[in-house]
């Protein structure tokens, strides 16, 4: 197969196989054609207004200072004396746009809403403020719009400020939130004299939502535990207390308003969030006012983290939910119908009213969450053949006594197991129940038991959600095991000498005609059960793969005869070795520590193959670098401990030793060195200072809160766009070529580092170079006449195949260790595979004003810095060792297939949110990781091979 069709249908598989498991595990939970479900009683209240402090963490709110004073004197008296309190629980992905979605539509988005738009809605959804009268909403441009346009009519208002407020490098970002209460009170007072917006804001059912970004902001740019972090609080707790005034002045203290104060998510102790640490996931909730109940005194209450005597509120009880909870907790408050797609139950303990109140709203969300589980389920018998079909029921409970089941003493056991019915007789007959139940006035009767069938049309609701879930999960198994089946034969037959097999046509055509019926009778099943797209993708993709793959059956059989005279220790030692291999690269994805063991073990490599013996400077060098980067996986993860100084010394560093590279050259008698390739090495040497000095300027003006200066932002940007083209003006001899991309790289690398993680890429890539010589001494075991003399080699001059080898058993070692050598590269200085690792510090010599898309690719290029640095020096490599770039290549993509393969079976999405999001983003990783090594494998290629000549073509000397 030729290369570029190869690497094309790869990228193609890869990206399938990537998209799989949100299609598996995490589609969207939406469903349409639900009725809208309201409390018939009258509410408590008229109005609400929702406070949502942006990136304010539970424990910071709660805490006492030093001094034993509460962080927000306000709130804390609110508690004590007015309202309820407790801890609301989020999703991952701890972002604000999932966030707030959560907070007033009810329902928690899959997580590729995430990269499908911030401010517009990937998908239409109900939420209070459209089932509201009004709503007004001031705040962040981020998160408004999505409100406002995913309503119906036209009564969401919002008012925003510009983007370019949100500046981490401002000098005081509790002005977006002073903007907030300001913009507020105007508008209350500019009611006073409007009588029809004054008519508006006396109307019953509305809603007032405060979006404050500032919290979120100072915590960004000056970690949760700051002053400033502390201080915006303060500012918060003294704003709510003003509008909470006013508002009472301006309705005549009538009684019928309801306030809530939460957070869309928290933030970790470096000042990020997006993953599940329980930094991001513990938010306030706090509420006071109309129908809100009113602190209630305990003498003991248990709950595990132990937080309570940290903040000293043993004595009040503490009501924790869950963050979809507080959508039907609002709705309950003004009287609107629950929002159609609220997954939240509503959390009675904070409801301040009669028993029948609670018991018809606690019906209204158990009848609300039940239309929901309706509608699904009749969507999945629509789309499955009857005699496939399996009802929610058939995997419950097969019978139960009816008359038992409204037993309140059998429901309560009942509601224990995990075996349940819900049929549609059932449905009824429940529901039936529990209005009779209220009319009889045994509202704690009717409670337990729309609890109970709440907890069931969830549970079927999942049920049916992920209905489809192992059929598609073995389709893109059979695929992954086909791909990496055709892969391994493709090595066997194109570059070992095992197998001169031929193709048999007549088979071969046989075999085309077979995988196509099966193809086309999988296709005709998807199609009269109306099955979305995608499954078309998921179960034909196997059909051609495997074709493929028993297309090689000679292959297979040369194989397997091989196999049969090879001696079983060997083949079970080989067999257990990679293994083994494997696991240590899937378990350094969990402890970084793994890494270190690796590189101690890689140290300790020459010894054991004896190359020291006739190499001994370069095993030395190879031996202490290996020790040297085996440090950095034992490091705090960067971000959480800042020091400029250190991308100092690393500047320093890299410029002592372009000086003595460019020494070298200027002292040498017997090379001629051009003036323009002095001039390049001259520019990129005056590149690392500039960056160097533009790290310091730019925190040393953003600690003095006097922003980033536009010329360090001019010339971080320039660095950035001329580190990939600088390279290809450097002479394309080795260790020229190399020298040149490492000093382009680190220029952005330098700006994007906060710590010690720019002394990384120096250390990597003086290990990459011992690399390239520990290949060339090893490649002599098995043959001495190959004795490539690397001072001469020129990557531009590689490309005659007649000079490449077969392979053979060490060139599986060598494919590991670039493995090992990009896992290492991406774990080295973190944990990348959280999105909570990232220091949004990294990126202020480039932009301080939020944009998560530009921030998020800076981030990502700082990632690929080493990845691209590994990937050059495995070029290398194989240029020194006589292999074409295919072969090592297609071992590389096995081993990364490997490992892909069983991250799949890892994935899952139930347990903490922290285990759920590790597991996604472990599995993205390892494929976003596949799919970049093909990638990069032509960018190491375009970076090493080719070269742009600017002033006219110069006469090449060796070096």
């Amino acid at each position: 197969m030729n290369m570029l069709i190869f690497i094309i249908a790869g990228l193609l598989v890869h990206c399938v196989f990537l998209a799989s498991i949100f299609d598996i595990y995490f589609t969207s939970p939406l469903v349409h054609g639900m009725t809208p479900q309201r409390t018939p009683l009258p509410p408590p209240a008229k109005r609400l207004v929702l406070f949502v402090a942006d990136g304010l963490r539970a424990d910071t709110l709660y805490e006492l200072d030093d001094n034993g004073t509460p962080q927000a004197p306000y709130l804390r008296n609110i508690i004590e004396y007015k309202g309820s309190w407790g801890v609301s629980h989020t999703h991952v992905p701890t972002e604000s746009r999932p966030g707030h979605v959560a907070l007033i539509a009810g329902f928690y988005e899959d997580v590729s809403a995430v990269a499908k738009g911030w401010k517009e809605n990937p998908v239409e959804f109900d939420s209070v403020f459209n089932e509201s009268k009004y709503t007004w909403s001031w705040g962040s441009p981020d998160i408004l719009p999505m409100f406002a346009k995913g309503a119906s009519g036209d009564h969401v208002y919002t008012y925003c400020y510009t983007a370019e407020k949100e500046d981490f490098g401002a000098q005081d970002a509790t002005k977006l939130d002073t903007w907030v209460f300001d913009h507020v009170k105007n508008f209350f007072q500019a009611a006073r004299s409007n009588q029809t917006l004054f008519s508006k804001v006396n109307e019953e059912k509305v809603v007032l939502f405060l979006h404050l970004l500032g919290i979120d902001t100072n915590g960004h740019a000056h970690r949760p535990n700051s002053r400033e972090y502390k201080d915006n609080i303060r500012k918060v707790d003294e704003g709510i207390n003003d509008i909470v005034s006013m508002l009472e002045d301006f309705y005549g203290n009538d009684g019928k308003t309801a306030f809530i104060l939460t957070s869309d998510h928290g933030m970790t102790d470096w000042g990020s969030h997006g993953a599940g640490h329980p930094s991001e996931t513990l938010t306030p909730l706090i509420a006071w006012g109309a129908g809100v109940n009113y602190p209630q005194k305990v003498t003991f209450q248990f709950f595990e983290d132990e937080f309570l005597k940290e903040w000293k509120l043993e004595k009040w009880k503490r009501l924790d939910v869950n963050q979809a909870d507080i959508a039907p907790l609002m709705a309950s408050l003004i009287g609107v119908p629950f929002p159609l797609n609220s997954v939240g139950i509503l959390p009675l303990d904070y409801l301040n009213n009669s028993a029948h109140f609670k018991a018809e709203s606690m019906f209204t969300n158990a009848v609300q969450i039940l239309e929901q589980f309706k509608i699904k389920m009749t969507q999945k018998k629509e789309t499955t053949l009857s005699f496939l079909f399996t009802p929610f029921h058939s995997q419950m409970l097969r019978r139960t006594d009816v008359t038992t089941l409204y037993c309140h003493h059998n429901l309560s056991s009942l509601c224990m197991h995990r075996l349940r019915l819900l049929s549609d007789t059932e449905q009824i007959n429940i529901l039936r129940k529990a209005r009779s139940y209220i009319h009889q006035e045994k509202y704690h009767e009717a409670v337990s038991l729309c609890k109970t069938l709440i907890s069931l049309a969830l549970e079927g609701l999942s049920y049916y959600h992920t209905y489809d879930r192992l059929f598609l999960g073995i389709s893109v198994v059979m695929g992954f095991v086909g791909w990496t089946s055709y892969v391994i034969l493709l090595i066997v037959k194109t570059h070992t000498s095992l197998t001169r097999s031929t193709h048999d046509k007549a088979s071969t055509v046989l075999l085309l005609y077979g995988f196509a019926a099966i193809g086309v009778l999988i296709a005709f099943f998807l199609l009269i059960q109306t099955c979305p797209w995608t499954y078309y993708i998921y179960c034909l993709l196997p059909v051609p793969v495997w074709y493929a793959v028993v297309k090689e059956f000679r292959v297979i059989q040369d194989l397997a005869s091989l196999l049969l005279v090879f001696p079983l220790g060997q083949s079970i030692g080989f067999l257990v070795a990679g293994a083994l291999g494997i696991e240590i690269l899937v378990f350094s994805f969990f402890y970084r520590s793994t890494l270190t063991v690796g590189l101690i073990a890689f140290a300790g490599w020459p010894l054991i193959t004896r190359l020291w013996a006739q190499a001994k400077v370069t095993t030395l060098c190879w031996t202490l670098l290996c020790l040297l980067l085996a440090m950095f996986p034992l490091m705090p993860v960067v971000g959480r401990e800042p020091n400029i100084s250190l991308v100092t010394v690393a500047g320093l560093v890299i410029l002592l030793i372009s000086s003595f590279f460019l020494a070298c050259l200027c002292k040498s008698k017997n090379k001629y060195v051009p003036k323009k390739d002095l001039t390049i090495l001259l520019f990129q040497m005056l590149s690392i200072a500039l960056s160097t000095y533009v790290v310091n300027s730019t925190h040393s003006s953003l600690h003095h809160k006097q922003g980033l200066p536009v010329i360090n932002q001019i010339i971080s940007w320039t660095t950035l766009a001329s580190s990939l083209f600088v390279p290809l003006l450097s002479p394309t001899f080795f260790f020229q070529r190399l020298l040149s991309i490492l000093l382009s790289l680190m220029s952005p690398y330098l700006l994007l580092s906060t710590g010690y993680e720019a002394l990384f890429p120096l250390v990597l890539s003086g290990l990459m170079f011992s690399w390239i010589y520990m290949e060339k001494e090893a490649l002599q075991h098995y043959d001495d006449s190959l004795k490539p003399k690397l001072a001469v080699l020129n990557f531009s001059y590689t490309t005659d195949i007649t000079q490449f080898r077969q392979l053979h058993l060490d060139d599986i070692r060598r494919s590991f260790f670039f493995v090992f050598f990009i896992v290492t590269a991406f774990f080295g200085t973190g944990n990348i595979a959280s999105v909570n690792s990232f220091d949004p510090a990294s990126i202020y010599c480039f932009l301080t004003v939020f944009n998560p898309f530009i921030m998020g690719s800076l981030l990502v290029w700082k990632i690929v810095i080493p990845f691209v640095l590994v990937s050059c020096a495995f070029e290398a490599v194989q240029v020194t060792t006589q292999l074409s770039s295919k072969s090592l290549f297609l071992i590389v993509l096995v081993i990364s297939d490997l490992m892909a393969l069983h991250f799949f079976f890892l994935v899952k999405d139930y347990g903490s949110w922290l285990d759920i999001g590790t597991s996604i983003s472990h599995y993205v990783l390892v494929m976003v990781f596949t799919i970049f090594i093909m990638l990069l494998s032509g960018l190491a290629q375009l970076l090493t091979t080719k070269r742009i000549e600017l002033w006219g073509r110069t006469k090449r000397h060796s070096m």
